[in-house]
């Protein structure tokens, strides 16, 4: 299916910025924390904006948010990072929802781009959810969401069920100090799935009524 060499070929594209600026590892967690006072009262919204950033340029997002957890404290760093992942991931959905839907249509055939959109309506929440504590596929996957039309309600409540798990749990470890944060990744892995199958089975129990048939009189 041709819709898979799309993925790929985004992948290598934001990829690239990586490659180049591998050995400069500017953001170390305690850079990050330097860089961030540079801006006084401003360093929440330099730091929403390198997580926004991290679409375009090799930013670590998660040594950003323990900087943050640092510097604000697990809640309102937990909040800001939150913020900045979410907006990150709004920003490619909406870049490629605008601006790639006639470039999908002119690489891939009709039906190809039908099953990418059948496949990201049904499993795309799922994709949206598992990704974000990686590196690299969230971008990825928030663009091909995008492309394929992915319904907004789902997708951007499916990025809150990622983003917000994933801000919280790294602010609290950049509070807390911690230098090998093996808790965070089980967390910000595991805790966003549950949270869209709770999320998913409510909804799906509320609409569940509406639509089965009213029981005739007996």
């Amino acid at each position: 299916m041709r819709l898979v060499w799309i993925f790929v070929a985004l992948a290598l594209v934001l990829a690239v910025p990586f490659l180049l600026w591998r050995d400069v590892g500017v953001f170390t967690p305690e850079r990050a924390v330097a860089w961030l006072r540079e801006y006084g009262r401003w360093a929440w919204l330099a730091g929403i904006s390198l997580l926004v950033a991290d679409l375009f340029l090799p930013v670590p997002g998660t040594a950003i948010m323990a900087a943050l957890g640092f510097t604000y404290g697990p809640l309102a760093g937990g909040g800001i990072s939150a913020a900045g992942s979410f907006l990150s991931g709004a920003l490619a959905y909406g870049l490629c929802r605008a601006l790639g839907q006639r470039a999908a249509a002119r690489l891939v055939s009709a039906a190809d781009l039908v099953k990418g959109e059948a496949l990201f309506a049904r499993w795309g929440a799922w994709l949206v959810v598992l990704s974000r504590w990686l590196p690299l596929f969230p971008e990825v996957i928030a663009c091909m969401a995008g492309l394929t039309r992915m319904p907004a309600a789902t997708f951007f409540l499916a990025l809150a069920c990622g983003s917000v798990p994933l801000g919280f749990t790294y602010a609290a470890i950049g509070h807390a100090g911690v230098a090998h944060p093996t808790l965070a990744v089980l967390v910000s892995a595991g805790l966003p799935p549950v949270l869209w199958l709770v999320i998913h089975r409510t909804l799906f129990a509320r609409q569940k009524p509406e639509s089965e048939p009213l029981a005739k009189p007996r």
